[in-house]
């Protein structure tokens, strides 16, 4: 009898075990399905196409070329800052309009593409995590429409991946700004590339190493 009885209660541990360790198992699933609910991309982004420095007149903007890449290569939603005034004029004139427009800290208005389809009113940015930031660098930071776009939405509590194009300027002041702007956001390491470079074999490869 007391034989029987050890073995009765053996099976009851064993039978316990077993089911704390089956629902450990599907904590551990539900975790892994919140942190990818969590990990939701989308790529942020201002573009200007028509006279561009080193490539002329372009139907499409270089940065979009860039955000286009990324989007695609992370299966991540595009979003396109468009702005509502008229930038189609010569290089030289633009230069011109955008300093003064920094220089009189101007934040004109904007609106939104989400997959090239308008936004109606404020998009929900809550499901987004990881949002990549991207712009030319205009007089040494992202274009004043995109603080136009910052002022909006907050982003502090998402991690950031800025990049830019360029035709010498680099990353410029745009990282600075935007941890100014965003102190309790987490930032990846940004990037930058030529504007001449974004439609080269060359280009696409630098592209995605980034992003890898």
């Amino acid at each position: 009898m007391k034989i029987k009885s050890l073995l009765i209660s053996l099976l009851a541990i064993l039978t316990f075990s077993s089911c704390g360790a089956k629902q450990s198992e599907n904590n551990n699933d539900n975790d892994m399905n919140k942190n990818n609910n969590n990990s939701k991309t989308i790529v942020v982004f201002f573009s200007h196409a028509g006279d561009n420095y080193g490539v002329g007149n372009i139907k499409e903007g270089n940065t979009k070329i860039v955000a286009e890449i990324i989007s695609k290569k992370l299966d991540a939603d595009l979003l396109e800052i468009v702005c509502v005034k008229d930038y189609d004029m010569s290089y030289d004139a633009l230069c011109n309009l955008a300093k003064k427009e920094q220089q009189a800290g101007e934040l004109p208005g904007f609106t939104l593409l989400l997959n090239n389809s308008k936004v109606e009113g404020k998009i929900n940015l809550n499901a987004y995590n990881n949002i990549y930031i991207g712009g030319p660098v205009w007089w040494g930071t992202y274009p004043q429409v995109m603080f136009s776009f910052f002022k909006e939405y907050d982003l502090n509590v998402k991690t950031l991946h800025p990049f830019t194009t360029h035709e010498g300027s680099g990353l410029g002041n745009c990282v600075k700004d935007l941890e100014k702007t965003y102190p309790k956001a987490t930032f990846s390491k940004a990037f930058s590339i030529y504007g001449h470079e974004v439609r080269t074999e060359e280009g696409k490869i630098k592209i995605e190493d980034w992003i890898r």
